[in-house]
């Protein structure tokens, strides 16, 4: 037995959240990269270096998670039955990759400008700049992850992560070059370059483990124990008899449950139906934002004198996921 869930049209694709919330950091990325390299090309900051190699990736990334985010908004097909959400990982992956790649170069121009200390000219209209810039990454950073926890959409959690880390780098290239503006003391703006380059690489590796989880279809705890304590709900109100093999696992902001249900052997299969979809809708109503895709298996509850290696409530879900 399986419920599904109602495909999109293409005007509520437009008037999604999610997409109208990407398409606005996709420009607002391509603003960043703007304002950033002129405020390095006035300064020649190493630490205003390090903030805008940081933007050229998340207008690199940005671009790519807006791809991803219309993919996986795609319904199921018959090439891809579970439809196309697992590219949100793959997403989220090449981000952390790029941001990992980011905070090597930023390192390389941190020592180098420690080195040979460039002249650094025009910090006034710099930091101008990029307080500007500081401020509209916070606004954007901060509804990117709201809206994307609200909707369970990785893409844009990950992507509204990375503009807030972008807005991290340039607080620290602002008081880098702040401080040498106060104090002339020049050394002290590539220390905030390699600062910055340790914050981007820690971003970049925490974005590669939850590519990594998802690919792996790590299990949610707190959503496998919902689920669960669900089923056994509906066993000790004798809806069903019993239950194994429950399973769950996530694709951005779908959940895809399976189960085997065990009813008494005797009992009409229209009445075994009847409740086996009972429990079902019990689980989705666990999640009413979240997309569903449940999956159930009817036995007799005469199954475990069959099978005797079998076990009752064998949960391979949560022990694949640990």
């Amino acid at each position: 037995m399986e419920l599904g869930h109602d495909v999109p049209d293409a005007n509520s694709k437009i008037r999604d959240p999610r997409t109208l919330a990407m398409r606005v950091s996709l420009f607002a990325s391509v603003l960043m990269l703007g304002g950033k390299l002129t405020a390095y090309f006035l300064t020649h900051s190493a630490a205003m270096f390090a903030d805008a190699a940081e933007s050229v990736v998340h207008g690199v990334a940005t671009g790519f998670a807006t791809f991803s985010l219309w993919y996986a908004s795609r319904p199921a097909d018959a090439g891809h039955p579970y439809g196309h959400g697992r590219i949100v990982y793959l997403s989220t992956g090449f981000e952390g990759a790029l941001v990992l790649a980011a905070s090597i170069a930023v390192f390389a121009g941190g020592i180098d400008n420690f080195l040979h200390r460039p002249k650094l000219t025009h910090m006034e209209v710099g930091l101008i700049i990029a307080g500007a810039l500081a401020a509209f990454n916070l606004v954007l950073g901060l509804s990117l992850v709201s809206i994307g926890k609200k909707y369970n959409a990785l893409v844009l959690v990950a992507n509204g992560k990375h503009v807030l880390s972008d807005f991290w780098t340039t607080a620290a290239a602002i008081i880098g070059l702040g401080l040498v503006r106060m104090t002339g003391v020049y050394w002290l703006d590539p220390v905030a370059a390699l600062l910055i380059g340790a914050y981007i690489m820690y971003t970049g590796i925490t974005l590669l483990q939850q590519a990594y989880s998802g690919l792996m279809d790590k299990v949610d705890p707190e959503v496998y124990e919902k689920i669960e304590a669900a089923v056994i709900d509906a066993v000790k109100s004798e809806v069903i008899s019993d239950y194994h093999e429950l399973r769950c696992r996530q694709l951005n902001d779908e959940i895809i449950v399976e189960s085997h249900m065990l009813v008494p052997g005797k009992m009409p299969l229209h009445d075994a139906h009847r409740r086996v979809t009972s429990v079902e809708q019990r689980v989705r109503e666990l999640f009413p934002k979240r997309r569903m895709h449940i999956v159930t298996h009817i036995e007799p509850r005469e199954h475990d004198t069959a099978h005797p290696a079998d076990h009752p409530h064998q949960q391979d879900g949560k022990v694949n996921g640990e």
